[in-house]
C-alpha cells in the first residue's frame, strides 16, 4: 500500500510539472507575439498614390451598387434635358452659351459652357485630346468646356496676328504677339486652352502643326548620331510626327507645292542601319507637301530629314495662315532619356536641343505664329524665366479658376449630377473652392464628397 501511494504521488507531480511547463511555453509565445515589432517596410517601394488609393477604395464597392447609381444618374440627366430651368443660373443667366462656334464667342459668353460634338472634336483633333479634357468629359458625362476670358483673348490675339487690321494714321493699333508661351500652375487649363485654340484655328481653315505631347519627341525609340549634322536623329518619332500631321491636314497639303527643291538628306533608319545606294532623296519640281510627307512615312531613312524640311516649307507658306501649337513645350528645354556612351562605364545625357527634330521646331525667334504650353505634370525640373530661342515678352501666365469661374463650374457640376442636390449649397462649394485653391482637377474630385 505504501508503495502504491508513492507511485501515485510521483505520477501526479510529473503531470503537474508538465502542465506548468506547457503554460509557461504558451505564455512566452503570446508575450513574444505581443511585444514583437511590426515588420519593417520593404525598401524601394513607394507608398500608394492618391489614384491608387481611390482605385482600391472603389474596388471594395459592390459592382451592382455602382451600376445602380450610374443608371439612376443617367435617368436623372435625361429628365433634366426636358427641364429648361436646369440650364440657368439662379440669377437667370444661361448656363450654356448659344454661340454656334468658338469663332463667335464674345465677352458675354465668359463663364458659360460651350457644347462640343465628340465626333467632330475627334475629327478636328485626330492627334489626340488632352488628358484633362478627356477626364472632364468622362466625369461630367457631357462634352462641354468652360469659356474663359483667357481663351477669348488668346484667340483674338492670333486672329489679329494672322490678319492685322488696316488702321488710320491717328488711330492706336491693337497689340498682338505672334509667339506665346502658356505658363501657370498645375491644372490651370493650359492644355485645354491650347486644344481649343487649335480646334478654332482649324475650323477657320488654318494649317496647324499640332503636337499634343512634346515629351514623346524626347523619349523612346531608336536614336542615332548624324555624322553630317552632328545632331541625333530619332526616326521612330519622326515617322509618328509625319503621320499625325497628315491626319487632318492632308487635303490642305495636297494643294501646296514645295518651295525648296534641294534634295532631302537621308540618315539611319529605325533598326535598319544607314541607307544603301545614296544619302539623299531627290525632290522633283511640282512635288506637293503631301507627297514629301508621305515619302518620309514610307522611307524610314528619310523621316527625320523630311520633318526638318517640313519646318522650312511651312515657314514659306503664305496662301493660308500657319500656326505651330506645341503642348508639353517645356520638355524641349530639358534632357531626354537618351544617353551617349562616353567611356566603358559612363554615359552623357543628351539634351533635347541636340535632337534634329526638336532643334528644327523649338525656336520662337522667327516671324511665324507659334504657341507653346508648359506641362508641369511632365516637368523634369523648374526652368528659368529667360529661355533660349524664346522672346522675353512671350510668356503668359494662366491662373487657376477665379471665384466667378468656380461659381460657374459648381453650377455645371450640380447640373450634371456630379453632386447631390440636397448636399449642394453656396457654403459647401465655396469651401471646396478655397480648399483646392481653384485647382480644377481637385475641385472635380472633391464635389462628389460634398455633404
Amino acid at each position: 500500500e505504501m508503495l502504491i501511494r508513492s507511485v501515485l504521488r510521483s505520477a501526479s507531480a510529473a503531470s503537474a510539472l508538465k502542465q506548468c511547463t506547457a503554460d509557461q511555453s504558451n505564455f512566452r509565445s503570446i508575450a513574444t507575439k505581443a511585444t514583437s515589432k511590426p515588420p519593417a517596410p520593404t525598401k524601394g517601394k513607394k507608398p500608394p498614390s492618391k489614384a491608387t488609393k481611390i482605385e482600391q477604395a472603389q474596388a471594395t464597392i459592390p459592382e451592382t451598387f455602382l451600376k445602380d447609381q450610374a443608371e439612376l444618374r443617367r435617368r436623372q440627366l435625361a429628365e433634366d434635358e426636358k427641364n429648361p430651368n436646369a440650364d440657368v443660373f439662379p440669377d437667370g443667366r444661361p448656363l450654356f452659351t448659344s454661340a454656334a462656334s468658338l469663332s463667335t464667342l464674345c465677352k458675354d459668353d465668359v463663364n458659360t459652357y460651350f457644347r462640343f460634338s465628340m465626333d467632330e472634336l475627334k475629327e478636328v483633333l485626330p492627334e489626340g485630346l488632352p488628358p484633362g479634357m478627356v477626364k472632364e468629359f468622362e466625369e461630367s458625362w457631357r462634352s462641354a468646356l468652360l469659356v474663359r476670358q483667357h481663351f477669348i483673348e488668346l484667340r483674338d490675339n492670333f486672329r489679329r496676328a494672322a490678319d492685322p487690321p488696316s488702321l488710320l494714321v491717328h488711330s492706336k493699333a491693337p497689340t498682338f504677339r505672334k509667339q506665346i508661351v502658356l505658363d501657370g500652375p498645375v491644372s490651370c487649363g493650359k492644355s485645354i486652352t491650347l486644344a481649343m485654340l487649335v480646334y478654332w484655328a482649324r475650323k477657320e481653315g488654318w494649317l496647324v502643326f499640332y503636337v499634343p505631347g512634346g515629351r514623346s519627341w524626347t523619349h523612346g525609340g531608336f536614336f542615332y548620331k548624324n555624322p553630317h549634322t552632328g545632331r541625333w536623329d530619332t526616326p521612330v518619332q519622326a515617322a509618328a510626327i509625319l503621320r499625325d500631321f497628315l491626319k487632318y491636314n492632308k487635303p490642305c497639303l495636297q494643294g501646296l507645292k514645295c518651295s525648296i527643291l534641294d534634295p532631302v538628306p537621308l540618315g539611319e533608319g529605325a533598326g535598319v542601319g544607314p541607307p544603301r545606294g545614296g544619302d539623299e532623296m531627290e525632290v522633283a519640281r511640282g512635288t506637293t507637301l503631301c507627297d514629301i510627307v508621305e515619302a518620309g512615312i514610307r522611307n524610314t531613312h528619310a523621316a527625320v530629314g523630311v520633318v526638318v524640311r517640313l519646318r522650312e516649307e511651312l515657314s514659306k507658306v503664305s496662301s493660308v495662315p500657319v500656326l505651330f501649337a506645341i503642348d508639353q513645350y517645356n520638355n524641349w528645354f530639358t534632357f531626354t532619356e537618351f544617353e551617349e556612351p562616353v567611356t566603358v562605364r559612363s554615359c552623357r545625357p543628351i539634351h533635347a536641343k541636340e535632337l534634329s527634330t526638336v532643334n528644327a521646331f523649338r525656336s520662337m525667334m522667327h516671324d511665324n505664329m507659334m504657341v507653346g504650353a508648359f506641362s508641369h505634370s511632365t516637368a523634369v525640373g523648374k526652368l528659368r524665366l529667360e529661355l533660349p530661342d524664346v522672346p522675353l515678352d512671350s510668356r503668359i501666365n494662366l491662373p487657376r479658376y477665379s471665384f466667378d469661374e468656380a461659381a460657374a463650374v459648381s453650377r455645371y457640376y450640380l447640373r450634371q449630377r456630379l453632386v447631390k442636390q440636397e448636399s449642394f449649397s453656396e457654403e459647401n462649394w465655396k469651401k471646396i473652392f478655397f480648399l483646392s485653391n481653384g485647382n480644377g482637377t481637385e475641385m472635380r474630385y472633391l464635389f462628389p464628397f460634398m455633404r
